[in-house]
């Protein structure tokens, strides 16, 4: 079991940073792919970005590559996601998630969820 909290949410003006954290407490963390997901309203949830569990290869949708990084820290059982220039279009509940697989994931191979947290971007 792999419990995962995320924080670092919040508001930001288009062209601006954030950087999320999730937090992993439970066995093992470090044999995990790690990933982060985001839902806006109304639509389904989406891959955003991955991390493989060893040498840290890591995965992004196109709509986020060059502007967003996925990073790990195994020692402090914590991942991130470092946003930049961001768009209104980034605005959702990001999601962290533990998984099985770190290239060109689906949700269905990632078991543990965090609970989310809020982006939104203003224009």
């Amino acid at each position: 079991q792999v419990q995962l909290v995320e924080s670092g949410g919040g508001l930001v003006q288009a062209g601006g940073s954030l950087r999320l954290s999730c937090a992993a407490s439970g066995r093992a963390f470090s044999t995990y792919a790690m990933g982060w997901f985001r839902q806006a309203p109304g639509k389904e949830r989406e891959f955003v970005a991955s991390i493989s569990w060893s040498v840290g290869s890591t995965y992004y949708a196109d709509s986020v590559k060059g502007r967003f990084t996925i990073s790990r820290d195994n020692a402090k059982n914590t991942v991130y996601l470092q946003m930049n220039s961001l768009k209104p279009e980034d605005a959702a509940v990001y999601y962290c998630a533990a998984g099985s697989s770190w290239y060109n994931p689906t949700e269905y191979e990632y078991p543990y969820w965090g609970q989310g947290t809020q982006v939104t971007v203003s224009s």
